[in-house]
């Protein structure tokens, strides 16, 4: 965290010339597979797994019975080596010379899994009895346009709030230039812990406050998870629209009425307009083994990557003009996606306002065998075009619905940033 001291860092560093060295995100990788005994091998997986039973043992049957741990105990840092190894570059470039910010979704969750289980870390078992999985990126918000490919990056962060069975995640990303590394971006993930087979929730030790610096973030920490109960209470899809968002959409309506008609039926689309069912794109991915997690299940930070790449395009086609991230919000992990999946994912363009893009894509699975359709993930993302972009509008009941939740997550994100 940028407001606690340096002398907080805690870092899994290996010795150079006596010099501490920052681990990188391969490193992060390998120790996770480390603490969890995951298989390399994807024919080995059903054997690791069910070497996993024996840890339930280790499980704490209260909270009460767990070590507290204070916030510097997680903290890590974490370095991407872009500008000093050249030779990993072109994994995270994109075709405009820029950092692809899918692959900075991943290490996020990567690095979110691993602080987790250094707060949750007991000296004398070599493996943990946890499953920490991610269940909400609850915001990200970025104060840099242009992340560069051929500078350095360090990943910071600890566990700044914790419940019975759940953790929420600061962390910070940071480039450097000039020899100073400069803020790019915050992220606030939530991560809950499971039994080892991934089944039940399991208690995670107490976080306790050193500071009135850090009793500030635990209490920014509750005020978090109230906001998100408030927000999820105020769903449109559980709650009416308010008297101020009816009448949006009723203005929307008038406006596109056509007056040459007397009918509820003819609509006009106003100048500089679209039309919302005329602005999505739709994906499918086929989820292979190599994509999985060390619970073999697939990978969070894939899916973050491939709705994210989906809706750039959307906001890409959408604005005919190159679009920058500004935001990511309320990413809700509703199931895990199983390896041979086919996932179908959908980009929409919900809200537009002067040169911002409010996208909001849906991802699902689809069973081959029962036809049906389950709703894994809903993501959010807020972009900024180059150029003013022309104004979505609704059509149906449904796509004003749809209208009003984009345009409330860029009222929330507006407010952050």
């Amino acid at each position: 965290m940028q407001k606690l001291p340096s002398v907080l860092a805690r870092t899994l560093t290996s010795e150079t010339s006596g010099s501490p060295v920052l681990p990188d995100m391969s490193e992060v990788r390998s120790r996770l597979r480390d603490i969890v005994g995951a298989s390399t091998n994807w024919r080995d997986h059903v054997q690791a797994m069910q070497e996993r039973k024996a840890l339930h043992t280790l499980l704490a049957k209260r909270q009460e019975d767990l070590p507290p741990r204070r916030m510097k105990d997680s903290y890590l840092e974490v370095i991407l080596p872009l500008g000093s190894q050249p030779e990993i570059r072109e994994k995270y470039l994109n075709v405009h010379n820029s950092v692809r910010f899918g692959r900075i979704l991943e290490d996020l969750d990567s690095l979110g899994v691993l602080i987790c289980y250094t707060h949750t870390k007991q000296e004398m078992q070599p493996r943990s009895p946890l499953s920490i999985v991610t269940a909400l990126v609850d915001k990200i918000n970025l104060c840099k346009k242009i992340i560069y490919p051929d500078c350095d990056i360090k990943f910071t962060g600890n566990v700044s709030w914790v419940g019975r069975t759940s953790m929420e995640v600061k962390m910070h990303m940071l480039q450097l230039h000039d020899g100073d590394y400069s803020p790019v971006l915050d992220a606030t993930f939530v991560m809950v812990a499971r039994d080892p087979e991934n089944k039940r929730p399991a208690f995670v030790n107490p976080l306790v406050p050193d500071s009135p610096e850090e009793e500030e973030i635990f209490k920014q920490g509750e005020l978090n998870k109230l906001k998100r109960i408030d927000f999820s209470t105020a769903s449109l899809l559980k709650m009416a629209p308010t008297a101020e968002e009816r009448k949006i959409i009723h203005d929307i309506f008038l406006n596109t009425l056509d007056t040459r008609t007397v009918s509820f039926r003819s609509r006009k689309l106003p100048p500089n307009s679209v039309w919302m069912e005329d602005a999505k794109l739709k994906g499918l991915q086929i989820c292979h083994p190599q994509e999985r997690n060390i619970f073999n299940r697939i990978f969070g930070g894939f899916l973050m990557r491939k709705a994210f790449e989906l809706g750039w395009a959307t906001a890409c086609s959408y604005g005919s003009s190159r679009p920058f991230i500004v935001s990511v919000d309320d990413i809700m992990f509703q199931r895990p996606v199983e390896v041979g999946s086919l996932l179908l994912l959908s980009g929409q363009v919900c809200y537009t306002e002067k040169n911002y893009i409010q996208v909001r894509v849906h991802s699902e699975v689809y069973d081959a065998d029962t036809r049906e359709h389950q709703t894994t993930n809903i993501f959010h993302f807020t972009f900024i075009s180059e150029n003013e972009v022309p104004q979505v509008v609704p059509k149906t009941y449904g796509e004003s619905m749809l209208y009003l939740d984009g345009k409330r997550h860029f009222a929330a994100i507006m407010k952050d940033i």
